[in-house]
Protein backbone atom coordinates (compact mmCIF):
# COMPACT_ATOMS: atom_id res chain seq x y z
CA UNK A 1 0.00 0.00 0.00
CA UNK A 2 1.25 3.47 -0.86
CA UNK A 3 1.26 5.83 2.12
CA UNK A 4 1.46 9.53 1.28
CA UNK A 5 2.12 12.20 3.90
CA UNK A 6 -0.80 14.58 3.21
CA UNK A 7 0.79 17.35 5.28
CA UNK A 8 3.75 17.72 2.96
CA UNK A 9 4.00 20.83 0.72
CA UNK A 10 2.88 20.08 -2.85
CA UNK A 11 6.37 19.82 -4.36
CA UNK A 12 7.52 17.51 -1.56
CA UNK A 13 4.37 15.46 -2.04
CA UNK A 14 5.23 15.02 -5.73
CA UNK A 15 8.77 13.95 -4.85
CA UNK A 16 7.58 11.44 -2.25
CA UNK A 17 5.02 10.02 -4.66
CA UNK A 18 7.61 9.46 -7.38
CA UNK A 19 10.21 8.04 -5.01
CA UNK A 20 7.72 5.43 -3.82
CA UNK A 21 6.16 4.72 -7.20
CA UNK A 22 8.69 5.49 -9.90
CA UNK A 23 12.11 5.79 -8.25
CA UNK A 24 13.87 8.38 -10.44
CA UNK A 25 10.91 9.11 -12.75
CA UNK A 26 9.35 12.56 -12.50
CA UNK A 27 6.38 14.39 -13.91
CA UNK A 28 7.25 16.30 -17.08
CA UNK A 29 6.01 19.31 -18.66
CA UNK A 30 -0.40 22.08 -21.11
CA UNK A 31 -15.65 36.15 -20.70
CA UNK A 32 -11.96 35.95 -21.08
CA UNK A 33 -10.04 37.09 -24.18
CA UNK A 34 -7.70 34.37 -25.42
CA UNK A 35 -5.49 33.71 -28.43
CA UNK A 36 -6.83 30.23 -29.17
CA UNK A 37 -10.42 31.19 -29.85
CA UNK A 38 -12.67 28.28 -30.82
CA UNK A 39 -10.00 26.49 -32.85
CA UNK A 40 -9.62 23.58 -30.42
CA UNK A 41 -12.04 20.68 -30.80
CA UNK A 42 -13.25 19.90 -27.27
CA UNK A 43 -13.71 16.24 -28.23
CA UNK A 44 -9.99 15.96 -29.02
CA UNK A 45 -8.90 16.75 -25.45
CA UNK A 46 -7.36 14.02 -23.29
CA UNK A 47 -4.38 11.71 -23.09
CA UNK A 48 -5.48 9.35 -25.84
CA UNK A 49 -5.15 10.23 -29.53
CA UNK A 50 -4.14 8.25 -32.61
CA UNK A 51 -0.52 8.30 -33.81
CA UNK A 52 1.54 5.95 -35.96
CA UNK A 53 5.11 4.69 -35.77
CA UNK A 54 6.39 7.70 -37.72
CA UNK A 55 4.93 10.22 -35.26
CA UNK A 56 7.17 12.09 -32.84
CA UNK A 57 5.67 13.94 -29.85
CA UNK A 58 7.40 17.30 -29.44
CA UNK A 59 8.53 17.88 -25.85
CA UNK A 60 7.63 21.55 -25.83
CA UNK A 61 3.95 22.17 -25.19
CA UNK A 62 1.92 25.25 -26.19
CA UNK A 63 -0.31 26.75 -23.55
CA UNK A 64 -3.44 28.81 -24.15
CA UNK A 65 -2.78 32.54 -24.03
CA UNK A 66 -5.06 35.27 -22.70
CA UNK A 67 -5.34 39.06 -22.62
CA UNK A 68 -3.54 39.87 -19.39
CA UNK A 69 -2.76 43.17 -17.71
CA UNK A 70 -1.88 44.13 -14.15
CA UNK A 71 -4.81 45.76 -12.28
CA UNK A 72 -2.27 47.45 -9.98
CA UNK A 73 -1.05 49.50 -12.96
CA UNK A 74 -4.49 51.12 -13.10
CA UNK A 75 -5.85 51.07 -9.55
CA UNK A 76 -4.07 51.19 -6.16
CA UNK A 77 -4.16 47.59 -4.94
CA UNK A 78 -3.78 46.53 -1.31
CA UNK A 79 -3.03 42.87 -0.47
CA UNK A 80 -3.44 41.31 2.97
CA UNK A 81 -5.41 43.96 4.84
CA UNK A 82 -8.66 42.81 6.48
CA UNK A 83 -8.08 39.08 5.96
CA UNK A 84 -11.22 36.91 6.32
CA UNK A 85 -13.52 39.86 6.97
CA UNK A 86 -16.91 40.25 5.29
CA UNK A 87 -16.72 44.02 4.80
CA UNK A 88 -13.99 46.64 4.55
CA UNK A 89 -14.96 49.99 6.02
CA UNK A 90 -13.25 53.31 5.36
CA UNK A 91 -13.79 56.42 7.46
CA UNK A 92 -14.29 59.47 5.28
CA UNK A 93 -13.47 62.61 7.23
CA UNK A 94 -15.68 65.59 6.37
CA UNK A 95 -14.79 69.16 7.31
CA UNK A 96 -17.79 70.95 8.83
CA UNK A 97 -16.13 74.12 10.08
CA UNK A 98 -18.37 76.55 8.20
CA UNK A 99 -17.27 79.74 6.42
CA UNK A 100 -13.89 81.21 7.25
CA UNK A 101 -15.35 84.69 7.79
CA UNK A 102 -17.57 83.38 10.56
CA UNK A 103 -14.44 83.26 12.69
CA UNK A 104 -13.87 87.02 12.55
CA UNK A 105 -13.83 88.54 16.05
CA UNK A 106 -16.00 91.48 16.97
CA UNK A 107 -13.77 92.92 19.69
CA UNK A 108 -16.29 95.57 20.66
CA UNK A 109 -18.88 93.05 21.77
CA UNK A 110 -17.11 91.81 24.90
CA UNK A 111 -17.10 88.09 25.50
CA UNK A 112 -18.73 87.12 22.23
CA UNK A 113 -19.26 83.40 21.62
CA UNK A 114 -16.60 81.88 19.36
CA UNK A 115 -17.58 80.00 16.26
CA UNK A 116 -16.35 76.40 16.21
CA UNK A 117 -14.39 74.32 13.73
CA UNK A 118 -15.50 70.73 13.48
CA UNK A 119 -15.06 67.52 11.53
CA UNK A 120 -17.28 64.49 11.07
CA UNK A 121 -16.75 60.91 9.97
CA UNK A 122 -18.85 59.17 7.33
CA UNK A 123 -18.53 55.38 6.77
CA UNK A 124 -17.73 53.97 3.33
CA UNK A 125 -17.95 50.19 3.12
CA UNK A 126 -17.05 47.63 0.48
CA UNK A 127 -18.17 44.04 0.26
CA UNK A 128 -15.55 41.29 0.52
CA UNK A 129 -16.09 38.22 -1.67
CA UNK A 130 -14.66 34.82 -0.66
CA UNK A 131 -13.56 32.41 -3.41
CA UNK A 132 -12.35 28.82 -3.56
CA UNK A 133 -11.76 26.11 -6.19
CA UNK A 134 -10.38 22.60 -5.87
CA UNK A 135 -7.90 20.69 -8.01
CA UNK A 136 -8.30 16.95 -8.07
CA UNK A 137 -6.58 14.06 -9.80
CA UNK A 138 -6.20 10.29 -9.51
CA UNK A 139 -3.23 7.95 -9.65
CA UNK A 140 -4.46 6.68 -13.01
CA UNK A 141 -4.46 10.22 -14.48
CA UNK A 142 -0.92 10.77 -13.21
CA UNK A 143 0.23 7.48 -14.74
CA UNK A 144 -1.45 8.22 -18.07
CA UNK A 145 0.15 11.67 -18.19
CA UNK A 146 3.53 10.05 -17.54
CA UNK A 147 3.01 7.78 -20.53
CA UNK A 148 2.38 10.86 -22.69
CA UNK A 149 5.87 11.87 -21.53
CA UNK A 150 5.54 15.64 -22.03
CA UNK A 151 2.66 16.82 -19.87
CA UNK A 152 2.37 17.25 -16.10
CA UNK A 153 -1.34 16.84 -15.36
CA UNK A 154 -1.06 18.04 -11.75
CA UNK A 155 1.01 21.12 -12.56
CA UNK A 156 -1.26 21.99 -15.49
CA UNK A 157 -4.37 21.89 -13.32
CA UNK A 158 -2.65 23.98 -10.66
CA UNK A 159 -1.70 26.51 -13.33
CA UNK A 160 -5.25 26.51 -14.70
CA UNK A 161 -6.64 27.45 -11.28
CA UNK A 162 -4.03 30.16 -10.78
CA UNK A 163 -4.86 31.57 -14.23
CA UNK A 164 -8.57 31.42 -13.38
CA UNK A 165 -7.89 33.49 -10.24
CA UNK A 166 -5.66 36.02 -12.01
CA UNK A 167 -8.04 36.55 -14.92
CA UNK A 168 -11.00 36.77 -12.56
CA UNK A 169 -9.37 39.46 -10.41
CA UNK A 170 -8.44 41.29 -13.62
CA UNK A 171 -12.02 41.26 -14.88
CA UNK A 172 -13.39 42.35 -11.47
CA UNK A 173 -10.94 45.25 -11.38
CA UNK A 174 -12.34 46.75 -14.58
CA UNK A 175 -15.89 45.45 -15.12
CA UNK A 176 -16.95 44.35 -11.65
CA UNK A 177 -18.83 41.19 -10.68
CA UNK A 178 -21.17 39.61 -13.20
CA UNK A 179 -23.92 38.80 -10.68
CA UNK A 180 -23.22 40.99 -7.63
CA UNK A 181 -23.88 44.67 -8.32
CA UNK A 182 -22.21 45.64 -5.03
CA UNK A 183 -18.82 44.68 -6.50
CA UNK A 184 -17.92 47.19 -9.21
CA UNK A 185 -14.87 47.80 -11.36
CA UNK A 186 -13.08 50.88 -12.59
CA UNK A 187 -15.33 51.21 -15.65
CA UNK A 188 -18.82 50.83 -14.16
CA UNK A 189 -18.98 53.05 -11.10
CA UNK A 190 -22.47 54.45 -10.52
CA UNK A 191 -21.19 57.51 -8.59
CA UNK A 192 -18.80 58.71 -11.31
CA UNK A 193 -19.99 61.40 -13.73
CA UNK A 194 -19.91 60.86 -17.49
CA UNK A 195 -19.06 63.53 -20.07
CA UNK A 196 -20.60 62.74 -23.48
CA UNK A 197 -19.82 66.05 -25.20
CA UNK A 198 -16.04 66.17 -25.51
CA UNK A 199 -15.25 62.77 -27.08
CA UNK A 200 -17.86 61.82 -29.69
CA UNK A 201 -15.61 59.62 -31.83
CA UNK A 202 -12.28 57.86 -31.49
CA UNK A 203 -9.39 60.25 -30.85
CA UNK A 204 -7.34 58.58 -33.58
CA UNK A 205 -9.96 59.51 -36.22
CA UNK A 206 -10.49 63.11 -35.09
CA UNK A 207 -9.60 65.77 -37.64
CA UNK A 208 -7.25 68.58 -36.71
CA UNK A 209 -9.89 70.91 -35.25
CA UNK A 210 -11.63 68.10 -33.34
CA UNK A 211 -8.35 66.90 -31.90
CA UNK A 212 -7.34 70.43 -30.86
CA UNK A 213 -10.70 70.95 -29.14
CA UNK A 214 -10.27 67.69 -27.25
CA UNK A 215 -6.72 68.50 -26.10
CA UNK A 216 -7.75 72.00 -25.06
CA UNK A 217 -10.83 70.88 -23.15
CA UNK A 218 -10.10 67.54 -21.47
CA UNK A 219 -8.20 68.81 -18.41
CA UNK A 220 -10.61 71.73 -17.98
CA UNK A 221 -13.56 69.32 -17.97
CA UNK A 222 -11.85 67.30 -15.24
CA UNK A 223 -11.10 70.36 -13.09
CA UNK A 224 -14.70 71.51 -13.37
CA UNK A 225 -15.89 68.06 -12.31
CA UNK A 226 -13.66 67.90 -9.20
CA UNK A 227 -14.13 71.58 -8.25
CA UNK A 228 -10.42 72.25 -8.89
CA UNK A 229 -9.36 70.09 -5.93
CA UNK A 230 -6.66 68.11 -7.76
CA UNK A 231 -4.98 67.36 -11.05
CA UNK A 232 -5.38 63.98 -12.77
CA UNK A 233 -2.43 61.68 -13.40
CA UNK A 234 -3.95 58.79 -15.38
CA UNK A 235 -5.92 58.63 -18.62
CA UNK A 236 -7.38 55.25 -19.63
CA UNK A 237 -8.53 54.84 -23.20
CA UNK A 238 -9.73 51.98 -25.44
CA UNK A 239 -6.85 49.88 -26.72
CA UNK A 240 -8.06 50.03 -30.34
CA UNK A 241 -8.04 53.83 -30.24
CA UNK A 242 -4.63 54.00 -28.54
CA UNK A 243 -2.89 51.94 -31.23
CA UNK A 244 -4.26 54.35 -33.84
CA UNK A 245 -2.64 57.44 -32.29
CA UNK A 246 0.61 56.98 -34.21
CA UNK A 247 -0.73 59.20 -37.01
CA UNK A 248 0.21 62.81 -37.82
CA UNK A 249 -1.70 65.56 -36.05
CA UNK A 250 -2.23 67.25 -39.40
CA UNK A 251 -0.71 67.63 -42.85
CA UNK A 252 0.98 70.77 -41.57
CA UNK A 253 2.89 68.73 -38.96
CA UNK A 254 3.44 65.34 -40.65
CA UNK A 255 6.25 64.38 -38.26
CA UNK A 256 4.27 65.03 -35.06
CA UNK A 257 2.17 62.06 -34.00
CA UNK A 258 -1.09 62.50 -32.08
CA UNK A 259 0.23 60.42 -29.16
CA UNK A 260 3.28 62.71 -28.84
CA UNK A 261 1.17 65.84 -29.06
CA UNK A 262 -1.23 64.58 -26.40
CA UNK A 263 1.54 63.51 -24.00
CA UNK A 264 3.30 66.86 -24.46
CA UNK A 265 0.09 68.78 -23.82
CA UNK A 266 -0.54 66.80 -20.63
CA UNK A 267 3.01 67.53 -19.40
CA UNK A 268 2.60 71.26 -20.10
CA UNK A 269 -0.66 71.47 -18.17
CA UNK A 270 -0.26 68.90 -15.38
CA UNK A 271 2.89 68.83 -13.22
CA UNK A 272 4.42 65.40 -13.79
CA UNK A 273 2.17 64.74 -16.78
CA UNK A 274 -0.66 62.26 -17.25
CA UNK A 275 0.05 58.60 -17.95
CA UNK A 276 -1.93 57.29 -20.94
CA UNK A 277 -3.04 53.69 -20.38
CA UNK A 278 -4.57 51.54 -23.16
CA UNK A 279 -7.25 49.08 -22.03
CA UNK A 280 -9.19 46.52 -24.08
CA UNK A 281 -12.05 46.47 -21.55
CA UNK A 282 -12.70 50.14 -22.34
CA UNK A 283 -13.78 49.15 -25.86
CA UNK A 284 -17.53 48.93 -26.44
CA UNK A 285 -17.30 45.39 -27.78
CA UNK A 286 -15.71 44.20 -24.55
CA UNK A 287 -17.97 45.93 -22.03
CA UNK A 288 -21.43 45.77 -23.62
CA UNK A 289 -22.60 43.07 -21.20
CA UNK A 290 -21.82 45.40 -18.30
CA UNK A 291 -22.56 48.88 -19.65
CA UNK A 292 -25.58 47.80 -21.73
CA UNK A 293 -26.66 48.21 -25.34
CA UNK A 294 -23.76 47.97 -27.75
CA UNK A 295 -21.42 49.01 -24.99
CA UNK A 296 -19.53 52.26 -24.56
CA UNK A 297 -16.13 53.39 -25.69
CA UNK A 298 -15.16 54.65 -22.27
CA UNK A 299 -12.25 56.95 -21.44
CA UNK A 300 -11.36 57.53 -17.78
CA UNK A 301 -9.42 60.51 -16.44
CA UNK A 302 -8.58 60.25 -12.75
CA UNK A 303 -6.19 60.65 -9.87
CA UNK A 304 -4.55 57.30 -9.13
CA UNK A 305 -4.37 57.67 -5.37
CA UNK A 306 -5.54 55.22 -2.71
CA UNK A 307 -7.54 57.96 -1.01
CA UNK A 308 -9.43 58.41 -4.28
CA UNK A 309 -9.95 54.78 -5.30
CA UNK A 310 -8.60 51.36 -4.41
CA UNK A 311 -9.10 47.63 -4.71
CA UNK A 312 -8.29 45.09 -2.01
CA UNK A 313 -7.20 41.47 -1.95
CA UNK A 314 -7.64 40.64 1.75
CA UNK A 315 -6.43 37.07 1.11
CA UNK A 316 -4.30 36.38 -1.93
CA UNK A 317 -4.64 32.99 -3.61
CA UNK A 318 -3.54 30.36 -1.08
CA UNK A 319 -3.21 26.63 -1.80
CA UNK A 320 -3.83 23.97 0.83
CA UNK A 321 -1.65 20.87 0.99
CA UNK A 322 -2.90 17.96 -1.15
CA UNK A 323 -4.83 15.34 0.74
CA UNK A 324 -6.40 11.94 0.12
CA UNK A 325 -8.79 9.63 1.93
CA UNK A 326 -8.02 6.50 -0.12
CA UNK A 327 -4.51 6.99 -1.58
CA UNK A 328 -6.05 6.97 -5.05
CA UNK A 329 -7.94 10.27 -5.37
CA UNK A 330 -6.10 13.44 -4.39
CA UNK A 331 -7.35 16.99 -3.95
CA UNK A 332 -6.26 20.39 -2.72
CA UNK A 333 -8.11 23.70 -2.45
CA UNK A 334 -7.14 27.18 -3.56
CA UNK A 335 -8.88 30.05 -1.80
CA UNK A 336 -8.78 33.83 -1.59
CA UNK A 337 -10.75 37.01 -0.95
CA UNK A 338 -11.25 40.12 -3.04
CA UNK A 339 -13.26 43.33 -3.30
CA UNK A 340 -14.32 45.45 -6.21
CA UNK A 341 -12.93 48.93 -6.83
CA UNK A 342 -14.11 51.43 -4.26
CA UNK A 343 -14.19 55.10 -5.26
CA UNK A 344 -14.05 57.27 -2.15
CA UNK A 345 -13.74 60.56 -4.06
CA UNK A 346 -15.97 60.08 -7.13
CA UNK A 347 -15.49 63.66 -8.37
CA UNK A 348 -11.79 62.90 -8.89
CA UNK A 349 -12.76 60.33 -11.54
CA UNK A 350 -14.44 61.35 -14.80
CA UNK A 351 -15.74 59.21 -17.66
CA UNK A 352 -15.80 60.36 -21.29
CA UNK A 353 -18.17 58.19 -23.36
CA UNK A 354 -19.46 57.64 -26.83
CA UNK A 355 -21.65 54.70 -27.76
CA UNK A 356 -20.37 51.66 -29.57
Amino acid sequence: MLLINSKLPFKDFQEEYHKKYHNSRSLRGASVMNATGDSIDQSSMGFQYAIDTMTYIVKKITEQKFYEIAPADFVPLSVGEGSFSLTLLHNLVVNSSGDFEQGDLNQGSGNAKLETADAAVAPFSRKVKSWAKAVGYTLIEVEQALLANNWDVVESRQKARKKNWDLGIQKIAFLGHGSDSAVKGLLNQSTVNSNTDLITKSISTMNTSEFSAFVAGVIGAYLTNCNNTTMPDTFVMPLADYVGLAVPVSETYPNVMKIDWLETAFKKIVPGGVKIMPLAYAEAAQNKDVLGGNGKNRYVLYKKDEETLRMDIPVDLTITQPNTVNNFQFQDAGYGQYTGVGVMRPLEVLYFDYNG
